[in-house]
């Protein structure tokens, strides 16, 4: 009796001391509130934006972590990615728009541009070199070609370019929890000395506002 007594005890100071650390994240320090929120338009489930950039050596290495750290929210969210750009002839964010546009980025086309990238070595960063990539990797290329030079993808570039400005972010990988907070490996992982350090520390910082966007929408019913 002793020893589940003791067991019980444990088990609740894990818990009490699990609460006060992510009580201990703050709006300004570990993550940013937007004083301005865009709506999101996700229901009861909360809304997670990566905003990313192809050719940024953090967001390769977030990517493999953050696609398991999503699968684990099951259906407490969605999840979409809008790949930041000056402007709207980007070669790397006109394919992924492109891409996105057509739903060809679920076969792991994604996960191919990064290696192509990070570990090949293959630039990717023109409009041709990204047609012949994809192309190679089984994407129709009359169907690409038409998606691309498309009113809806260009008018889909714009509206990236406008969501990141109204997210207030200037720099990538940066993740946006229902369109009112928004953190990143360097906010979150602050102080860390290590890549896996930072991200740990996002993925708390993350946990800590879904649970906190979702109890926000359950107490506005």
């Amino acid at each position: 009796m002793r020893l589940l007594r003791l067991l019980f005890a444990s088990v609740a100071f894990v818990a009490s001391a699990s609460g006060a650390f992510a009580a201990d994240f703050k709006s300004g320090v570990d993550y940013m509130t937007l004083d301005t929120p865009v709506r999101a338009d996700t229901g009861k489930k909360v809304e997670v934006v990566e905003v990313f950039m192809y050719h940024c050596p953090h967001c390769n290495a977030l990517d493999p972590v953050l696609n398991e750290w999503v699968k684990k929210q099951g259906d407490k969210i969605v999840f979409r990615r809008l790949h930041m750009a000056p402007n709207i002839t980007e070669p790397q964010a006109h394919a992924f728009a492109t891409l996105e546009a057509m739903n060809a980025l679920g076969n792991g086309l994604h996960e191919k541009i990064f290696h192509a990238i990070h570990v090949e070595h293959n630039r990717l960063n023109t409009d041709q070199g990204l047609l012949d990539f994809v192309t190679k990797n089984g994407v129709d290329k009359a169907k690409y070609l038409e998606f691309f030079n498309s009113f809806a993808v260009q008018t889909k570039m714009k509206r990236s370019m406008q969501l990141v400005n109204e997210y207030k972010l200037d720099s990538a990988p940066s993740l946006v929890i229902d369109g009112h907070y928004t953190t990143s490996p360097a906010l979150a992982g602050h102080g860390q000395s290590s890549v896996p350090a930072a991200h740990a520390a996002l993925f708390q910082v993350m946990d800590m506002l879904v649970a906190k966007t979702s109890a926000e929408k359950a107490a506005k019913k």
